[in-house]
């Protein structure tokens, strides 16, 4: 009798779970959100889409000379408690589907933080190390102007994201004030200090994930002295905050870049390794020790801050995920489906939008300093960072406790709340 599997039986073999997108996990939390709270559902309806998606193309010319069209993007979530906010990424996997969910995500950010802004999010579809600065500067001087009638400092406010720096707000800024003939520094934050920028602005996520990962260590009874903490991805947001934690006194095991991870279970000198922006890709250059980032995730240590890309902790991978608790530092790291097994393994899980919103608060400040003409101090800025992370921290913990639920449940039941109050007070205009 033959062996070979009939055509069904091979489809069945071949087809996988499609990967979940941004938007995906979006809706998903959303709705689960919903669920806890008296809410209309027809606000819920509202948020599920986006206010608008702007989607145009960008002809570049380049050094060779030949012109090369891309494809630029920017989603706007939600406007509600003020204008729209959030980062422009160039990277080849940009895509109108990555910045809508992105978009949700961060009008969930600036609520769980009460900011006075909503979410957006936008960017390019192009690998930024396959151009030349001359041509990133032309892509993104063209891509401004494609966007100037959809941004501005009380309508959009753009930030760095992946990809892009505060170089490229500094185009951003210069472009966009030559057409409106005056200079108009709040379009933009994360620009260079020397042009209305913040100080601490670069530094901001990482804090807040450390501000963060302190205070659920506090919670848990770990002692900070005595926590061992290992760290995915060692850009701005994973190696400040793992040198802040450092600083304060736990034992930073493994950091790690897209070589992978240098380990020392007696802890790393984490000032002694650079961090992407120093060298990018050195990471294991430092090391004694090296380990994949797959075997980092899976690190039997207190804390784990996955500060790398999206979905590293899957479906595949969550039940060997060893680490008690968890702190998002880079957005969506964890599937909606693998946040449901740590779940269920009482894993305890702080999701992005509490933890890593140090970076859109400074940007915050960033606005207010440069709509009031006023330079903040970096002592100044660190303060009112510490602040508002705290306040944030404390309205999530409320729900924790109030409600039983999980830390990303509580996150997004504050965020909808407050989100929720603010469209029964507008009402919808016929």
């Amino acid at each position: 009798m033959s062996s070979e599997a009939t055509p069904d039986e091979r489809a069945e073999q071949t087809t996988e779970t499609p990967p979940e997108t941004p938007l995906d996990t979006a809706r998903h939390q959303l709705n689960r959100a919903a669920s806890y709270i008296d809410i209309d559902p027809n606000i819920v309806e509202r948020l599920t889409y986006p206010t608008a998606v702007h989607e145009v193309t960008i002809p570049l010319k380049r050094d060779d000379g030949t012109v090369e069209i891309f494809n630029g993007y920017r989603a706007q979530h939600d406007s509600v408690r003020g204008p729209f906010k959030g980062g422009l990424r160039y990277h080849p996997h940009v895509n109108r589907e990555e910045v809508m969910g992105l978009a949700m995500w961060m009008t969930w950010k600036c609520a769980v933080v009460d900011l006075p802004f909503g979410g957006a999010k936008g960017g390019v579809n192009v690998d930024p190390k396959t151009l030349s600065k001359d041509e990133t500067e032309r892509l993104t001087r063209r891509f401004t102007n494609e966007l100037r009638n959809v941004i501005g400092p009380q309508t959009d406010i753009p930030a760095p994201d992946m990809g892009t720096d505060a170089q490229t707000m500094a185009w951003i800024m210069d472009t966009y004030s030559v057409q409106e003939a005056e200079t108009t520094t709040a379009v933009v934050t994360g620009k260079p200090t020397a042009i209305g920028g913040s100080k601490g602005r670069e530094e901001a996520p990482g804090r807040s994930v450390a501000i963060v990962a302190r205070e659920l260590l506090n919670y848990y009874d770990y002692q900070l002295s005595e926590a061992t903490v290992a760290v995915q991805g060692f850009g701005s947001v994973g190696a400040n905050a793992a040198r802040l934690l450092d600083e304060w006194g736990a034992t930073v095991v493994a950091v790690s870049d897209i070589n992978g991870a240098a380990y020392d279970p007696t802890g790393l000198e984490t000032h002694a390794i650079p961090s992407h922006e120093q060298e990018p890709e050195a990471v294991t250059h430092y090391a004694e020790e090296t380990i994949s980032n797959d075997a980092l995730l899976e690190l039997d240590v207190d804390l784990l801050i996955p500060a790398a890309i999206g979905n590293v902790i899957t479906e595949a991978n969550a039940a060997d995920i060893q680490a008690d608790l968890i702190v998002e530092g880079a957005n969506g790291p964890i599937t909606f489906i693998a946040d449901s097994i740590l779940a269920d393994r009482e894993i305890h899980v702080v999701p992005d939008i509490l933890a890593n919103a140090g970076g859109v608060t400074v940007s915050y400040f960033e606005w207010i300093q440069d709509i009031n003409h006023r330079t903040w101090s970096l002592d100044r800025v660190n303060e009112e960072l510490e602040t508002v992370m705290i306040d944030a921290w404390d309205a999530v913990r409320h729900e924790v406790e109030a409600r039983d639920v999980t830390w990303r449940d509580a996150a997004y039941i504050v965020a909808l709340s407050r989100i929720a109050a603010a469209h029964e007070s507008r009402g919808l205009w016929p």
